[in-house]
């Protein structure tokens, strides 16, 4: 009697194993790249190569927010010290923007200056893991969490609190944290008066949950802009990509766009630019 042949099932079995087993975790390489997302699920840091941005020229209405930022940046580039920074605001203001356009501008004048890690606002927990992960690296990397905030039974804030000053081994000095949000505080006011109305001291605690804004160096404030300088962003963008049209039209259009959207604004601006842009047939490379 003739001995079966094993090695088609044994093929089978490894097969199965392989595919049960989990995958070998990407490799981190902080000079891949200028900018990178944060993924918790794996640790792993993935190379952006063509970051979504405007122009820092282009950028109007918020010349002295742009200038404290730009400033606090050019010093945490050459590796002096600076601080975490809370840019918070009225939507569509420029807030996110203007980090991008900071973070290339510097990195223009200076390659490889600085490495732009987006970490997205549920992942705010694993924000330990990630500074252990930069924590030995030469390079200096900005953290960026776009549209920060935190509701009701949200306790993730306590730990950014303990990473962004109160750890035990503190913030690296290779990382600063850049944050846009809504909320000046972080927090809406019902979750405040929440914690008003259960503590055994009250101001005590309003003043634990407020404290987190605290954490951040810079508080930069953005707000809806005026008629003036909503049509000055209009024609920036205009002039910036050669778009063919008169003035009078562009006011006209502009103008009546801002009023179906309820707000004069850089993002209701570009949205309106991208709409003129279509209707000539221009691109916007």
């Amino acid at each position: 009697m003739s001995k079966p042949d094993l090695k088609p099932l044994l093929i089978r079995v490894a097969e199965a194993l392989e595919r049960l087993a989990p995958p070998i975790a990407p490799k981190n390489d902080l000079d891949s790249a200028d900018a990178f997302i944060w993924h918790a699920e794996g640790d792993w840091l993935e190379p952006v190569q063509q970051v979504n941005r405007v122009e820092l020229g282009l950028l109007c209405g918020i010349d002295r927010v742009r200038d404290i930022l730009v400033a606090n940046t050019e010093r945490f580039a050459a590796g002096l010290p600076a601080n975490n920074v809370l840019l918070w605001g009225a939507r569509g203001t420029g807030k996110s923007a203007l980090v991008k356009a900071a973070h290339a501008a510097i990195n223009r004048a200076k390659p490889g200056a600085l490495a732009l890690i987006e970490i997205h606002r549920e992942d705010i927990p694993s924000l330990p893991r990630l500074l252990s992960l930069v924590r030995g690296s030469t390079r200096r990397c900005v953290l960026f969490c776009d549209d920060l905030s935190f509701e009701k039974q949200d306790t993730s804030y306590k730990s950014l609190k303990a990473v962004l000053e109160g750890g035990i081994e503190g913030r690296p000095p290779n990382v600063v944290l850049y944050a846009t949000s809504n909320r000046r505080h972080l927090m809406p006011r019902d979750m405040i008066e929440n914690e008003r109305s259960t503590a055994i001291n009250p101001g005590e605690a309003v003043e634990e949950s407020v404290s987190l804004s605290d954490r951040f160096g810079l508080w930069l404030g953005f707000h809806n802009v005026d008629q003036d300088t909503y049509l000055a962003i209009i024609r920036g963008y205009v002039a910036h990509y050669g778009l063919d049209v008169a003035d009078d039209q562009l006011k006209a259009e502009a103008n009546e766009w801002s009023i179906t959207r309820g707000a004069r604004s850089g993002r209701v601006a570009w949205q309106y630019i991208q709409d003129l842009a279509g209707r000539l047939g221009k691109t916007l490379g």
